[in-house]
């Protein structure tokens, strides 16, 4: 079985000062993390009720960063991504994964 990783937090957040998304996808690939992918969402709010969305002077958006392997693999990850986060949320999901690779046309 594998897992699925949605972790949401806010375009400014960072991390040593870079932006923290960026910082989670490298974490992945020096881990050997089966994939990642960053979403930045429209509109949003969280635990503190607050709006987040674009604005023309401020990065506010919401991300979410969406990554998934085997559970082995996302249980040795977790522990690294909660020391990066000051705030936000981290939704598990167990799933079934189909990978599909079909040959190149000739």
């Amino acid at each position: 079985m594998a897992k699925l990783v949605r972790l949401h937090f806010s375009e400014s957040d960072r991390h040593r000062g870079r932006p923290l998304y960026e910082a989670i996808v490298e974490k992945c690939r020096e881990m050997r993390i089966a994939g990642a992918t960053v979403f930045r969402g429209l509109e949003g709010y969280g635990e503190t009720a607050g709006l987040h969305r674009a604005r023309w002077f401020t990065r506010e958006q919401p991300i979410v960063v969406v990554i998934v392997d085997a559970a082995e693999n996302i249980d040795r990850l977790l522990p690294a991504v909660e020391e990066m986060m000051d705030t936000g949320l981290i939704a598990l999901s167990e799933v079934s994964v189909v990978r599909v690779q079909k040959s190149a046309r000739q």
